[in-house]
């Protein structure tokens, strides 16, 4: 027997004696049909929560397929030909770290041999990216017998993934109203793909990482209750730690910059109770990093060198940008032009203490990269970071939020004008793209017939020194970067030299094996650049490269693939 007292579902009110209704006359007088409820919901299916869970999933995959989509842009330059092919010399170099690590498990790469032979280099490189990137491999492994280079094509794009989330769910946090602003810009921006695109992995996408979620939580940090203090205070501390693990150097930059700027406004905050366990884990794994590295940073900026000096002109993360250059356009929209008045009408705000607001660290660490922009470009990234965590609180105080829509989407246009030379490039930049590709077929099968169990050391230009190390695992005498300058201004000095007995000596300094030539435009001209001489009209480059049998005795031609020619040394 079931008990039809009880309401339940179908909600049967008076079972023993039902109310019958006329279908016409809703009194209930008896004789009427008997109407009865299926079911009873107390509230309505589609509540605000979960409305609210079905537009967090769409934002999310939207932001998601920006994200993925602006860093996989290169894809063709990537994978050719079933093959893995990184965007610089440096990410080659990254990874010969990471094959080492691989190879050798738990080993932590603090000399390379594999550039600037025989000396080798003490890098500026540290370990975290190295297995970071490692890690992923271990992943992959199951998919692809190629697992390492897969790893090292698909890191900085998951990283700027992640990058994308964190900013998501801060930006909710936050509650800024214009918070799809700094969300559109950071997926978009072509400085910012760049750091993060596919087949870059260098450690600036992981230093983009780290450095935004410390500038965000040093800023929930200064605007929070006191029951979140402590945990944006701890969120900091890590985040700057392994920042400046990473890379000590922006990241150091920044760090004292912020920090010496909200302790002017706060001088308590450094030292008060809440932040003690931020300093505890920022301190914690700084000396877990010397331990671990056992040398000290570098700080290659401050060189004087004038060989540096020139051989940074050459570089174009190194070079300066004028304020005039309208690639600032292009980083960061037409917004740029108005925002020395957004921080103006900000400063005034500030006196008044308005919730629009923004704190005066943002907008000191903002006019700092700028002008670090100025003087190199590889602080672009920062810029253009700090540019967009700033937007959303910059633009708050201007009415109506339809005008600022509208400003923002026609203020893409430079980025989008971009994104159009990239996505559909004309002839000309086509062809180049496609020679690209090609001379780096080339050179991966040339490096290849390299590959022996004994060590032979080879000459090469220096951009291409990286990759040919990495694909034949064979030391170079260059590199790519300022530690092995012995090696570059050596490899410089072949190249150019006309005395075939000096570039002998150079040769056998190093214990040279083997000379890979390249176009002689290309390498005269850099090489020129770096020694700041002129190019002999019998240079050995030109000689290499457009008439092989007129090599010196010393080198003999072994083998040509595309535009790259191989030499062989003899002893005397």
């Amino acid at each position: 027997m079931c008990d039809v007292s009880r309401p339940e579902v179908g909600d049967f009110t008076n079972v023993r004696n039902p109310v019958v209704a006329h279908a016409d006359d809703q009194s209930g007088e008896p004789g009427d049909q008997p109407k009865f409820r299926i079911a009873h919901f107390e509230s309505p299916i589609w509540d605000d929560d979960v409305l609210r869970s079905i537009l967090n999933i769409i934002e999310l995959t939207v932001l998601s397929v920006l994200i993925l989509t602006t860093r996989s842009a290169n894809f063709q330059d990537v994978f050719v030909a079933g093959d893995v092919y990184f965007t610089d010399a440096d990410c080659y170099a990254r990874m010969t770290r990471v094959r080492i690590c691989s190879d050798h498990a738990g080993l932590i790469v603090r000399h390379h041999d594999f550039e600037n032979f025989p000396i080798g280099t003490t890098p500026h490189t540290t370990a975290p990216f190295d297995y970071l990137i490692l890690t992923l491999a271990i992943f992959l492994r199951p998919f692809t017998p190629h697992a390492i280079d897969m790893a090292g094509a698909l890191i900085s794009p998951l990283v700027a993934l992640l990058g994308g989330w964190f900013l998501w769910w801060w930006s909710k946090r936050m509650k800024f109203r214009y918070r799809w602003v700094m969300l559109g810009l950071y997926a978009i921006s072509p400085i910012l793909v760049h750091a993060t695109e596919l087949g870059r992995p260098d450690h600036q996408s992981l230093l983009v990482l780290l450095v935004t979620i410390a500038l965000c939580a040093e800023w929930s940090r200064v605007e929070a209750t006191d029951t979140n203090f402590g945990g944006w205070s701890l969120i900091s501390g890590i985040a700057w730690g392994l920042a400046i693990w990473t890379s000590a150097y922006e990241s150091l930059v920044l760090f004292l910059l912020a920090t010496a700027v909200i302790t002017v406004g706060n001088p308590k905050a450094i030292s008060a109770r809440y932040s003690r366990a931020g300093w505890l884990c920022f301190v914690l794994i700084i000396v877990i990093a010397f331990l671990i590295e056992r040398r000290a940073p570098s700080f290659s900026g401050f060189y004087s060198n004038p060989l540096f000096q020139n051989w940074t002109r050459t570089i174009g993360e190194l070079v300066h940008v004028s304020p005039a250059n309208p690639i600032w356009l292009r980083w960061t929209g037409y917004l740029l032009l108005v925002t020395p008045f957004l921080i103006w009408i900000s400063v005034i705000k500030a006196g008044h203490k308005t919730p629009e607001t923004i704190p005066t660290f943002v907008l000191v660490v903002l006019v700092a990269t700028y002008g670090l922009t100025i003087w190199e470009a590889r602080w672009s990234y920062f810029f253009v970071l700090i540019f967009a965590l700033a937007l959303p609180r910059l633009l708050e105080s201007i009415k109506p939020a339809l005008a600022v829509w509208i400003a923002f989407l026609l203020s893409l246009f430079p980025i989008l004008h971009d994104w159009e030379e990239r996505l559909w490039p004309n002839d000309a930049q086509l062809a180049n793209r496609v020679e690209r590709r090609n001379e780096s077929a080339d050179l991966r099968h040339l490096a290849l017939s390299l590959r022996s169990s004994e060590v032979h050391p080879f000459l090469a230009p220096w951009w291409l020194s990286p990759s040919i190390a990495y694909w034949s695992g064979q030391p170079g005498i260059a590199g790519s970067s300022h530690e092995s300058l012995s090696g570059i201004a050596d490899t410089a000095r072949v190249f150019l030299c006309d005395d075939w007995e000096k570039a002998r000596q150079i040769l056998e300094n190093h214990q040279t094996t083997w000379v890979v030539a390249y176009d002689f435009d290309r390498v005269a001209q850099n090489s020129s650049a770096v020694l700041d001489h002129s190019i002999p009209a019998n240079s050995l480059c030109r000689v290499l490269d457009m008439a092989p049998t007129r090599a010196p005795p010393v080198l003999i031609f072994a083998a040509q693939d595309g535009a790259f020619k191989l030499y062989r040394t003899i002893a005397r």
